[in-house]
């Protein structure tokens, strides 16, 4: 009976200690260390880049299970920056964002998928939040590097892109047919918890 309690007692604090592993890290917006940035074809002949200035989120990753790893996003849209004012009043009106309606853009995951040729990559599951509609989309992933900051805390830093087709948002505002897609890059370092 006593073997039994300790088996039980040890079986818990194994089960408590890998539960325990998983960190959770917060967005570091505030140290403008985080940026989620866009580029789209300009009528083929250069690109357009914006970024969207005010995000927050968090995630969370355990090194020994790298599958479990999680991450929520949720985006200002109203903060969408092209570095044109004009511009920016224009996407975030009816034809694009429309910010008014839809002030929000979230990315929630759903699984990880670490791949097992590239240690540090993977691809990262989620539905997408945009202009009302969601869908589900598969960023491709890159954990770019962790340790201890200057400051005595510990930061991991992830990076990750996709492809979004704009008519799948309900953006069908004709920019012609090289600026279907727009390509977004999401950089991230987020401070342990």
């Amino acid at each position: 009976m006593k073997k039994t309690l300790i088996a039980a007692a040890l079986a818990g604090s194994t089960l408590f200690t890998s539960a325990v592993m998983a960190e959770e890290y917060k967005i570091d917006t505030e140290g403008q260390h985080a940026f989620i940035e866009f580029k789209i074809s300009h009528l083929g002949y250069s690109w357009l880049y914006g970024r969207f200035n005010d995000f927050e989120g968090s995630f969370n990753y355990d090194e020994s299970a790298p599958e479990n790893a999680s991450v929520n996003v949720t985006i200002d849209t109203s903060s969408i920056d092209t570095n044109h004012a004009e511009r920016d009043k224009h996407l975030r009106g009816e034809d694009f964002l429309n910010v008014s309606e839809h002030p929000k853009a979230m990315f929630k995951s759903t699984k990880y998928v670490p791949d097992e040729n590239n240690e540090g990559e993977g691809t990262m599951y989620g539905e997408f939040t945009l202009n009302g509609v969601t869908k589900e989309i598969a960023l491709d992933v890159e954990h770019v590097g962790a340790g201890k900051d200057p400051w005595g805390g510990f930061r991991r830093g992830f990076a990750g892109e996709v492809d979004l087709t704009l008519a799948d948002y309900g953006i069908d505002y004709n920019l012609g047919p090289t600026a279907e897609e727009v390509h977004m890059t999401l950089s991230v370092e987020g401070i342990r918890q």
